[in-house]
């Protein structure tokens, strides 16, 4: 079995002004993408897989489209020496959106469906945020995505798509698609899977698989800070029994339905001001406070200096705050040097449209050793805070982000982080964990943001309206 490996994963803010271009991207080429970690789970099986090119990137604004184009040029140029192919297997996440264009991995997704032809069985893994569409569906014969947010699953979730691709081959039993969209589209923290009702919903999933007819149940929660018609939830089914696919389809679309005005935050929530002032309170630490809606895994900008402007002005102490981009205020601490004292203009670096910045007195503590210039960090200290500079976009989940440059997460009274829901590793030692329903392209309050180009009514943008499921088959099944 000859099967290709390719992709291309981001997810985008259509309210964030700043493009993501190749720089931004983590790009693996040819056997560099079957050596690495990511998709080193492939030798379990027995396949011969043939790379192209796999595209990532942290969520973000929009891709340039010269960027988007020169990506998808290489990647049909990698695969059409590759035919004939018996299957092609793309790892996606969902919700590109491309300056210029609509639908971005239906684009993708349909040019690789032309070049490899009908006859080639093709698998995609996505990402539970992602948005998708008839178009993408119809270029797919089997679907699956992620299951767990926090995303816990994501290498299971690769190996049921790679395993049905397999199964197919070895079988010759093509399956196809058929889902139900549901008119809901909610952040990402409010339908946390370790919080009900996101975690019943999600435990049907393997429970669906085990029935016979169907090989995956997907239940897409959406991608919400999309401003584009195709951002909705949907539940889709890959499988060989139409009418078992379709049952099922309903009754998941159904079920999200029923539950769309239970999904709730799953940790203490408030103002920016309400939570430093909990904050500062608080006998039991650390206080891990999220700032939301400046994540920049969920695409925010990452550059807004907000929540440490106020905790300035309350002159918190003990304070760790990961971090703020800023490459001009980073590259005067490097050009300073440790244990420089610097007037430093922090924030609004790459996006001064919604966001002011502000000037601080800060002491240089820490600077990372790196050779490469948009890697480099600095900690500098601000009274009692210890803030982290960082010279490109970056998240600060895992404890190892701060103990490499000297910080010690578990000893702060308070730790800021920009996210959302907090990751495996800083959720535990969070005591409490707090999230500021901040300002940001990722606004947490989704009904704030303008919402222009929605095809239908969809909640939380429309209250009052009555959702019937329909059930659309993949254009593939017409043959089966």
């Amino acid at each position: 079995m000859r099967i290709a490996v390719g992709g291309i994963h981001i997810e985008c803010s259509t309210y964030n002004p700043v493009l993501n271009e190749e720089k931004d991207f983590r790009i693996t080429r040819g056997e560099d993408l079957t050596a690495a970690p990511y998709f080193a789970f492939l030798k379990d099986y027995d396949a011969e897989f043939l790379p192209t090119i796999h595209c990532r990137a942290i969520a973000g604004g929009p891709v340039a489209r010269a960027t988007y184009e020169g990506f998808k040029t290489e990647f049909l140029d990698r695969l059409k020496p590759l035919l004939p192919l018996d299957g092609l297997y793309l790892a996606m996440h969902g919700a590109m959106y491309v300056e210029g264009m609509e639908d971005a991995e239906g684009d993708w997704i349909s040019a690789a469906r032309e070049l490899v032809g009908p006859n080639c069985t093709v698998s995609a893994s996505y990402d539970l945020h992602g948005n998708v569409t008839q178009r993408i569906l119809d270029a797919l014969d089997m679907y699956s995505t992620y299951r767990t947010a926090p995303h816990i699953d994501v290498e299971e979730t690769m190996r049921r798509s790679v395993s049905m691709l397999v199964r197919s081959l070895k079988t010759g039993i093509r399956p196809f698609i058929a889902w139900a969209p549901i008119p809901v589209v909610l952040p990402g923290e409010r339908t946390s899977t370790v919080d009900e009702p996101a975690m019943s919903l999600y435990a049907m999933m393997p429970e669906i698989d085990a029935i016979d007819g169907v090989w995956d149940a997907s239940l897409m929660v959406g991608y919400v800070w999309a401003d584009e018609p195709r951002a909705t939830a949907a539940a889709i089914m890959t499988g060989t029994d139409r009418s078992v696919l379709e049952r099922e389809a309903k009754r998941v679309a159904e079920a999200y339905w029923n539950v769309r005005e239970q999904f709730v935050f799953g940790c203490e929530t408030g103002s920016i001001d309400e939570c430093i002032d909990k904050a500062i309170a608080s006998q039991t630490a650390p206080v891990v406070l999220a700032e939301s809606g400046d994540n920049p895994t969920g695409g925010g900008v990452g550059d807004r200096p907000e929540v440490l402007s106020a905790l300035i002005a309350r002159d918190a102490k003990g304070v760790i705050f990961a971090g703020i981009v800023d490459r001009p205020a980073t590259e005067a601490c490097y050009a300073a040097g440790i244990g420089a004292v610097l007037d430093l203009t922090v924030g609004a670096s790459l996006d001064a449209i919604n966001s002011k910045p502000i000037t601080v007195k800060a002491t240089v503590r820490f600077l990372h050793e790196t050779s490469e210039l948009t890697d480099r960090q600095a900690v500098v200290r601000i009274g009692g805070i210890d803030l982290v500079l960082s010279a490109k976009r970056r998240p600060y989940h895992y404890i190892a982000d701060f103990t490499r440059l000297g910080l010690d997460p578990k000893v702060a009274r308070i730790v800021v982080v920009k996210s959302g829901y907090l990751s495996q590793e800083l959720a535990p030692i969070a005591n409490p964990n707090l999230m500021a329903l901040s300002p940001g392209v990722v606004d947490q309050f989704v009904e704030r943001l303008p919402r222009n180009r929605k095809a239908n009514a969809t909640f939380p943008f429309d209250k009052n309206f009555a959702f019937e499921p329909k059930v659309f088959c993949s254009a593939r099944s017409a043959s089966r």
